[in-house]
């Protein structure tokens, strides 16, 4: 009886220490899920305030495009508005150009009935020329008028008006000194459209008129439509009787630089 005492003072002993320490594992796992609830709910606030973060900014961008689109969408709108505006003044001054044009044409193919009158009255041949106003001297524009018209249209890029003007100057006055000058704005008004058309009335140009300043201006383009065409022997053909035929001219000096860079 002795023995069982301390027996069983040690078995309860042994279980309070026992049960202390389940408690202080079952105390350290909740504080392990305690710390990984925390730190769960770190990462969740991190991510959500990352999730945040990247929605303002596709926002904020959204809104930039949306904006950007309107202003573009206005602009185009202007720009069309101007593009449209322009033709219709295009349009029109191209129209009264022709219009002129054919005015003129009519005025000066057309005799008043008063020289014909004067002619069958003094019993004379109708002596070819352009008509004659009351106060004797020729109706309708003269060539400097004419030419003047046609180069304002060519200044203006409407190359189409300028080369039927320029065509018309030289039907009506193909003895005219600027005739040369015409001529050869026949051509510059094919270059940025057809280089062919160019090229075969610059050589018009050399060949009508080898004596006019517009001739050496007429080879060096040659040249030039040449190199863009690709064919650097026919251009070095051209500058080469640019500085052979017109060594005096500004043409000259242009052709001769073209040379040395193509290489003698």
């Amino acid at each position: 009886m002795r023995g069982f005492v301390p027996l069983v003072l040690g078995l309860g002993l042994a279980t309070g220490c026992a049960l202390r320490g389940d408690v202080r594992k079952v105390e350290l796992q909740v504080e392990g899920l305690r710390a990984d609830v925390t730190r769960s709910d770190s990462a969740r606030r991190a991510e959500r305030d990352t999730l945040l973060r990247l929605i303002a900014v596709v926002q904020a961008s959204i809104t930039a495009q949306q904006n950007a689109f309107v202003q573009l969408r206005g602009d185009v709108r202007t720009d069309l508005q101007s593009v449209l505006q322009t033709l219709g003044t295009l349009q029109e001054l191209t129209g009264q150009s022709q219009q002129r044009l054919s005015e003129l044409r009519s005025r000066l193919e057309t005799r008043p009935a008063s020289a014909q009158s004067a002619t069958a009255d003094t019993g004379r041949a109708a002596t070819p020329g352009p008509p004659v106003g009351p106060s004797g001297n020729p109706a309708g524009p003269g060539p400097d008028q004419m030419y003047d018209l046609a180069l304002q249209q060519y200044r203006g890029g409407r190359f189409s008006t300028a080369r039927l003007g320029f065509r018309e100057f030289l039907r009506l006055f193909p003895t005219e000194e600027r005739a040369p000058d015409a001529l050869y704005f026949v051509g510059e008004s094919f270059a940025p459209e057809n280089i062919d058309s160019a090229a075969a009335v610059y050589q018009s140009v050399v060949q009508t008129y080898p004596n006019s300043p517009r001739a050496p201006s007429a080879l060096y383009k040659l040249g030039l439509l040449a190199e863009q065409r690709g064919d650097k022997a026919a251009a070095r053909t051209y500058y080469a009787r640019v500085v052979a035929g017109y060594p005096r001219s500004d043409e000259a000096n242009l052709a001769r630089d073209r040379l040395q860079r193509l290489g003698r």
